[in-house]
């Protein structure tokens, strides 16, 4: 065990969550109305709690098993074999296996943007559980855990995908099955209405920001120069990002806006994800600088072309931002450009199918919208009996 790198992943552990909790809870609950804030507070904290079990029960397994090349197996179900003295590299297995947990919390609640304001609990739950056992974690397997996109002998392409932090097994993913609960569930029947909190959304952000750090950093697993760059690139990249978002916003529409700004760092944040253990910092700006205009555009094709209300850009920012990044890897030359593409087409295919199957299955068990009236009322009340503000003063 090597003690430096152990202590920084505990740190990088803990920064993954706080990304979830309160970051993403923040971001997401800042953006709705005043009257679905809890609801949204509920869905990110609900997600979290659930994912952490059942990526003891089989979720790890799934990922990070010695299975085959398609999956992990179940043969380190609920840590089977692990104790405090099984290693994983230089660190404890049960640290990686905490740290993974903290990825695979996230990318299913990274979905919650999609479908805020209209949704009932039970399917949020129930969907999300079986989304990360059967989308995520085998998605998770073949780019890092030695299965089908990792390359070698038996995988699908013999350089593999290169995918630092999670450009297709989080961002992608994320982003694709958003666009699909959103087009199953229907535009909100009210969408005109400005997020209620900008301040919180800017809280939440720069949370997101902070524990990004944990996240690209981490990645590396270890206490060195590598992760030090990926810390470095992943700053750099959400900066630049922030005002390029602000200024296609001001040529486009003549003002600068704060969810604008802090959106803009998201976008910046997830491009750089997939490529922060490879690029270095001009490349960073580039990839920021483009990526602030490119998910911007995307917000509004989602929206008005496509017609699908994917009510937080859960698509736009995370999903195309992600996809844009693995893509840049073979621009600069650090990935082979058939891999690169054809993990994203593997991973795109299998997150269509998987998703759509999963709502199917989900929405028979549990209706998936409240109705009218609940939408109306708002979810914070019907589905959860809490207001967050007092609305009589």
């Amino acid at each position: 065990m090597n003690a430096a790198d152990t202590a920084w992943i505990i740190v990088a552990t803990a920064l993954v969550l706080f990304m979830t909790l309160p970051g993403l809870a923040l971001f997401y609950g800042g953006l709705v109305r005043a009257r679905n804030v809890l609801s949204v507070f509920m869905q990110c904290f609900g997600i979290a709690c659930l994912m952490s079990i059942l990526w003891l029960v089989a979720g790890y397994s799934i990922a990070f098993g010695d299975g085959n090349a398609y999956w992990g197996g179940l043969g380190k179900a609920f840590l089977s074999g692990v104790d405090e003295e099984t290693m994983a590299g230089n660190i404890p297995e049960v640290l990686f296996f905490a740290f993974q947990m903290t990825f695979a919390i996230i990318t299913p609640a990274l979905i919650v943007g999609a479908y805020v304001e209209r949704i009932r609990f039970g399917f949020v739950m129930l969907f999300s559980a079986l989304w990360m056992l059967i989308c995520y974690a085998p998605v998770a397997h073949w780019v890092w855990g030695g299965g089908l996109l990792a390359g070698g002998e038996g995988a699908l392409f013999a350089e593999g995908v290169n995918d630092f932090a999670g450009g297709i097994v989080v961002h992608q993913t994320a982003g694709i099955a958003a666009l699909i609960v959103a087009a199953f569930l229907g535009g909100r029947r009210d969408k005109g209405k400005p997020p209620h909190n900008p301040g919180m959304v800017m809280i939440g952000a720069a949370m997101l920001w902070v524990g990004w750090f944990g996240f690209n950093g981490g990645s590396e697993l270890a206490a060195n120069g590598s992760a030090a760059m990926a810390l470095t690139v992943t700053h750099l990249s959400a900066a630049t990002a922030s005002l390029t978002w602000i200024l296609w916003e001001r040529i486009r529409y003549g003002k600068t806006s704060l969810v604008g700004l802090v959106t803009g760092t998201i976008a910046g944040l997830a491009s750089i994800t997939p490529a922060s253990g490879s690029v270095g910092p001009v490349e960073a700006l580039i990839i920021g600088g483009v990526a602030g205009i490119l998910c911007q555009e995307l917000c509004g094709i989602v929206k008005n072309t496509l017609n699908i209300d994917d009510t937080l850009d859960v698509f736009a920012v995370h999903g195309v931002g992600g996809m844009f990044g693995i893509i840049m890897l073979a621009v600069f030359g650090y990935a082979d450009w058939t891999a690169q593409l054809g993990g994203l087409a593997v991973v795109g295919i299998w997150t269509i199918v998987t998703t759509t199957v999963i709502v199917l299955v989900a929405k028979a068990v549990f209706p998936i919208r409240v109705s009218e009236e609940d939408e109306h009322t708002g979810l914070d009340l019907t589905s959860h009996g809490e207001r967050a503000y007092d609305m009589s003063s």
